[in-house]
């Protein structure tokens, strides 16, 4: 667990300036570590190199010689990602990101894992980028459910191997919660969970078996729920359920 000290000239509480940079929702705490090591952090007037810097809470922090947001308490977002804009900072090609629709008064934030450029719904976002990183690692043990609609014949047998777990192209998914909601001539139902999550698994592993995923929504992250909130619309956690429901096990997975 990450110690506060006090520093020689008084009172002040020092920090971690790795620990200072993630809960400034610039990064996540390992990423702050290797911009350290490569001399792209500044404290002060002075480049740094070491991660376990401790510096006091008043210290000017610049990235590429870009000074970043000073940390406040964390907090969580739930956002509605529609169809056709990236999770991603910027996008080479000028496509619209998540982070052009947001509103202009929120603090820099990061996303909790993503959702690709033709998947909607459920996206967290928050202020911290240690958090940002906890919630995503399957120890966690948050699952993640999906609407899926699926264009193609479905056999059962298909979805007995999924809720098996396979292997495409060296590649393991572990096994999936399936359940069958409605199938029509054309197209199909699903509900699907999964825990953890590999880049495009569902697209990929369904379409293993010829079927084509032509819609997928993200109803669910843990315990936390899209519910109806509208498509574009972000609402923060309310910070009682954030400290009873996510801060108080994150707190307790970093002392164990």
């Amino acid at each position: 667990m990450q110690k506060k000290t006090q520093n020689k000239e008084g009172n002040s509480e020092t920090h971690r300036v790795a620990k200072v940079i993630a809960r400034s929702g610039f990064c996540s705490r390992r990423e702050a570590e290797r911009l350290i090591k490569n001399g792209r952090v500044r404290v002060n007037e002075k480049i740094i190199t070491s991660p376990a810097l401790n510096i006091k809470k008043d210290s000017e922090i610049f990235i590429d010689d870009q000074p970043i947001t000073k940390w406040e308490r964390t907090r969580l977002w739930l956002y509605h990602k529609p169809i056709g804009i990236l999770t991603t900072n910027s996008d080479p090609e000028g496509r619209p990101t998540i982070f052009d629709h947001l509103p202009a008064d929120l603090p820099r934030l990061m996303s909790v894992g993503r959702l690709d450029l033709n998947s909607e719904g459920l996206l967290l976002l928050t202020n911290d980028g240690d958090l940002s990183r906890y919630l995503e690692l399957p120890k966690t043990g948050w699952s993640r459910k999906y609407r899926v609609r699926i264009f193609g014949k479905i056999q059962e047998r298909h979805l007995d191997e999924l809720r098996e777990g396979i292997s495409l192209k060296g590649i393991n998914y572990s096994p999936m919660g399936i359940t069958l909601d409605s199938q029509g001539r054309t197209n199909s139902w699903l509900t699907v969970i999964l825990k953890g999550g590999k880049n495009r698994e569902i697209r990929e592993t369904f379409g293993s078996f010829g079927l084509r995923v032509n819609r997928l929504i993200r109803v669910a992250y843990g315990p936390l729920n899209l519910g109806g909130l509208g498509k574009d619309e972000i609402v923060e956690l309310d910070s009682d359920i954030l400290q009873k429901q996510i801060l108080k096990e994150w707190s307790l997975s970093r002392i164990a």
